[in-house]
């Protein structure tokens, strides 16, 4: 698990957008590689990162459950 904060309000999905585009800057892809799997109103997101292995997100962030 990863814990993300954002400075969006959580209004027409801009919270979401705001997330994507932190994890794409993160981790140096196009925002449109990083969608929303589920959670589009929840607290708690599920997303699906194309074209990312489980080993580059491993070693940006030692520790997450991926």
């Amino acid at each position: 698990m990863l814990l993300a904060r954002v400075a969006a309000r959580p209004v027409d999905g801009a919270a979401n957008e705001a997330l994507r585009r932190l994890l794409a800057d993160a981790l140096d892809i196009a925002p449109s590689r990083v969608k929303l799997a589920s959670g589009a109103t929840a607290r708690t997101k599920r997303l699906e990162l194309d074209g990312v292995t489980a080993d580059a997100i491993r070693s940006r962030w030692p520790g997450v459950e991926v």
